[in-house]
């Protein structure tokens, strides 16, 4: 096509020769009006049009597009598209250890490459890289759920300068208009554009040993009664479930299912490598193909082992003829590739696959089949997340070739229908953040900017935007009680201090006098309870006493006369008296204040008795008679002097005086006093209160750069920042792309392996970037002397890093564990020209696990030569162990 033919004002359907979907009518729309967009559709719903509409506009106008991907594998699929479209000479590729046409107008390249592109500009400039790009499509922009890459989108898309449009294509997630407020705030103008609509609709159905059935009822929004587990009535009448675990259907009689009912090609994914392989052994006997579709294959597939002899995938090569095949990361890539090829033309009528099959790869087929709705995950075995299960079920349906697309979930011995439909009518799960800082980031940031400027730029993560937005009720919470306390203080500052501290002193020195009487009664009683209960011993009927006690609460002490004593309880007798008042009571020696033996006793006549009702308890009081009360009038006042002595008295006045005082103060007439004091007690509880939450929010609201001071410190300890400026040994880490560039970059510049053999350093170079294998796995080839002794000095180094990392809670991984060192031996002897056969021979390894530590390794050694300060001979090296390393199957061939 001749583009400068064309209007810049392209018309849509000047270019593609059908009818547009609203939903990409709407995106078209917002690019032309220069806005950025997020579009978030299901899965096959044509997305992609959107981001190839951006390309034809750029090629019109003279301009650039950078196409991004999460993968290689789809970068290179990617490739083979657009120059299907564009033309040869107008797509590039960048794939980190690829690199084709690369000043191609179109450029497609994965995340990572973008990202770093990014790193050597200060953010919001175009630098070299940039210049002329008008647009980058960030595809499967889901994938910033994905652990290990999350970042590497944030990044790209707060580095990337405003004046760039960014075409986000996601599948459908919950909470897409918290990413397009993201991208509003970090990068501008952005509108979503969500659809629910597929153009081929899906249907789901259920599989199980007695067949195939539609899961869901007329309304999609309850099961199929049909597959609800039936019961049977015992012979009482009651009913009960029947007994035993469900067996699940085997592949042979599912794939005949849906062959007889025309739902083929479908994929059926396996969530276990070994699994998938032995779908293909079970079902390797039927047939799928037709004559015509046989013939193609043979010939395609034998001209592909002609060209690649080593690349057959044992056991899988007669399967494959009969079009079965499996998919998956264990599989040499130039067999998957074959694999996918074939499926695209509608050879293979099913491919066994793991999930991974679902995460972008241009494969669909008319049926997708879940074997399993749990798999295994970090935090033990789980129902299928519904993100995961709608993304696996979106590969269903052939657009332009499909009326529906089907989607058969599997009864199983622990998952049938009923979790079957649970998924089937799940929403999709939201993105969630996965914003790590790594040593890479905190050094090439300082490199170029300052730590304010560093600072800034983490808080415009995705996940520092999702943090504070779910801390929205934090804050509104302490803006309230902020709010609280603000009025409470006006309150507070409303009474005049210093009538306060007068009043308050008053209050103080009222305690004071109280507690001092209180003492005083306690020392005199002490020694005046022991006199009077030695002569209570003494005392007859008739003997005056003062009353006032546990026994008797009264303010002011109770002249009475002693009438009897009863038995107590222990040692004390009860004492039963008459009061001035005219009252009985019944006491205890504890509650007679004072004895008055020098006061002639009062006669008492012989039948006076206490009252037939009162019990005969301390603390018992009952209104006397008649009788009783011309004895109460004989019974004189008794003056406080007699039971209390003059420094009582005394002390008593001064309570009194101080009383009286606090009482005339016009704060206690008003009533205030407590109202003050209660909201200064409030004000200093919501202070605290405040405090503690406004803690607990900046730590939560700071983690991310929290564990960015801590890089920080670590990068510090170790020399690679002066400060906060990095050192040459910063430099090289900066230039290092990995999982721990620190670890990485302290042994490039440890001067231990510049001198090492090409096949030695590949080993080493393999230790420093393999993770631990599974534990059952082994190779049968011993590692070199030569480089098992250059581990060893790398593991100083390696426990310094573990140390340190520990102590300031960052958790990277650091090289391979040592239990695993032989597996490096792999790398030595494919760098020694043993052929790939038997390579594969002595490792349990799978083949595509193989060559990936190769492609690991050939990753890092490709590095080597573009960071600064290291040694000639160490680039040397890397260059020789790259020729000796990178041949098939490990050399990527892109179409």
């Amino acid at each position: 096509m001749n583009y400068s033919a064309l209007s810049p004002e392209l018309d849509p359907s000047s270019i593609f020769p059908f009818e547009l979907d609203e939903f990409q009518l709407k995106a078209i729309a917002s690019l032309n009006s220069g806005r950025s967009v997020v579009v978030c559709a299901p899965t096959g719903s044509g997305k992609t049009l959107v981001g190839e509409y951006a390309i034809y506009r750029a090629l019109i106008r003279g301009k650039r597009v950078f196409y991004t991907t999460p993968l290689k594998a789809l970068s290179n699929q990617k490739l083979r598209d657009f120059r299907e479209k564009f033309g040869l000479k107008s797509v590039g590729l960048l794939t980190g250890d690829v690199s084709i046409n690369r000043d191609a107008p179109i450029l497609v390249m994965t995340t990572e490459i973008f990202r770093n592109m990014l790193y050597g500009t200060p953010i919001g400039r175009v630098g070299t890289s940039l210049v002329d790009v008008e647009a980058v499509v960030l595809d499967e922009c889901h994938y910033m759920n994905d652990r290990h890459r999350g970042t590497v989108w944030e990044e790209s898309i707060i580095y990337c300068p405003r004046t760039i449009q960014l075409v986000a294509l996601s599948a459908t997630v919950t909470n897409s208009r918290e990413l397009t407020n993201w991208l509003i705030q970090v990068h501008g103008y952005t509108d979503l554009i969500h659809s629910s609509f597929r153009p081929v609709p899906l249907e789901f159905y259920f599989g199980n040993t007695k067949g195939v059935f539609l899961l869901l009822n007329n309304s999609l929004s309850k099961i199929n009664p049909r597959l609800i587990q039936k019961r049977k009535k015992k012979q009482n009448g009651e009913k009960k479930i029947r007994s035993g675990r469900p067996e699940a259907p085997s592949s042979t009689y599912i794939l005949n299912q849906l062959k007889n009912r025309d739902m083929l090609p479908a994929i059926y994914f396996i969530f276990s490598r070994r699994g998938c392989d032995k779908a293909v052994k079970e079902v390797s006997n039927l047939s799928l193909v037709n004559e015509e579709e046989t013939s193609q294959l043979r010939y395609q597939i034998d001209e592909f082992l002609k060209r690649n002899p080593d690349a057959g995938r044992s056991g899988q090569i007669m399967p494959l003829y009969r079009g079965i095949a499996a998919h998956h990361a264990g599989i040499l890539p130039a067999w998957k590739g074959l694999v996918e090829e074939l499926f695209q033309q509608g050879l293979i009528k099913v491919v066994f696959a793991t999930e991974t099959l679902a995460a972008g790869i241009n494969m669909p087929a008319r049926t997708t089949v879940i074997s399993t709705l749990s798999k295994r995950t970090d935090a033990g075995h789980q129902l299928l997340n519904a993100s995961d299960f709608l993304q696996m079920a979106g590969r269903a349906g052939r657009r332009g070739m499909d009326e529906k697309g089907y989607v058969v979930t599997l009864q199983t011995p622990f998952e049938g229908s009923k979790e079957a439909a649970y998924l089937a009518t799940s929403k999709p799960d939201p993105l969630v953040s996965q914003f790590t800082p790594s040593y890479g980031m905190v050094l090439n940031l300082l490199q170029t900017h300052t730590i304010k400027e560093a600072k800034e730029l983490v808080e415009r993560s995705f996940g520092q935007y999702l943090a504070n937005l779910h801390l929205q009720p934090q804050y509104k919470h302490i803006t309230n009680l902020q709010e609280q306390l603000k009025n409470l203080q006006e309150q507070v500052a409303a009474v005049d201090e210093l009538e306060v501290a007068r009043y308050e002193k008053l209050r103080q020195k009222l305690k004071a006098e109280q507690k001092l009487l209180k003492t005083l009664y306690k020392e005199t009683h002490n020694v005046r309870n022991d006199e009077i209960s030695m002569m209570l011993g003494f005392a007859v009927s008739g003997t005056l006493l003062s009353l006032k006690g546990k026994h008797i609460t009264v303010s002011v002490p109770v002249t009475a006369i002693l009438i009897s004593r009863t038995h107590g309880s222990g040692q004390s007798p009860y004492l039963v008296c008459l009061g001035r008042d005219n009252r009985w009571y019944v006491t205890t020696t504890t509650d007679v204040v004072g004895l008055h033996a020098e006061i002639p006793r009062i006669e008492i006549p012989e039948d006076l008795l206490p009252p037939a009702e009162m019990p005969l308890k301390p603390g018992q009081c009952r209104r006397g008679n008649q009788q009783t009360a011309i004895i109460a009038r004989k019974i004189p006042a008794v003056d406080s002097s007699f039971y209390n002595p003059p420094e009582i008295i005394e002390q008593l006045q001064r309570v009194n005086d101080t009383q009286d005082q606090l009482q005339i103060h016009h704060l206690f007439k008003t009533g205030s006093v407590a109202t003050f004091f209660r909201r200064k007690a409030r004000a200093e509880e919501l202070q605290s209160e405040i405090k503690t939450l406004q803690e607990q929010v900046a730590v939560r609201s700071q983690q991310h750069w929290g564990e960015f001071l801590n890089l920080i410190s670590i990068l510090q300890q170790f020399g690679c920042l002066q400060e906060l400026i990095p050192t040459k040994l910063g430099q090289i880490v900066a230039a290092i792309r990995g999982e721990n560039e620190l670890w990485l970059g302290l042994v490039l510049a440890s001067g231990e392996i510049d001198n090492l053999n090409p096949h030695n350093l590949a080993a080493i170079i393999a230790a420093l970037v393999t993770e631990s294998p599974r534990p059952d796995s082994f190779v049968k080839f011993e590692l070199s002397q030569e480089s098992s002794a250059i581990w060893s000095k790398l593991q100083k180094i390696r426990r310094a890093v573990l140390k340190t990392q520990y102590k300031h809670k960052v958790a990277l991984t650091v090289g391979l564990e040592n239990r695993y060192i032989n597996m490096i031996s792999l790398l030595e002897k494919w760098a020694l020209g043993i052929d790939w056969t038997e390579i594969c021979e002595n490792t349990s390894l799978d083949e595509g696990d193989v060559v990936r530590i190769l492609r690991r390794t050939l990753d890092l050694l490709s590095q080597i030569p573009h960071v600064p300060y290291l040694s000639e001979s160490l680039r040397r090296n890397a260059y020789r162990a790259i020729q000796l390393i990178d041949r098939f199957p490990i050399n990527e061939v892109v179409g």
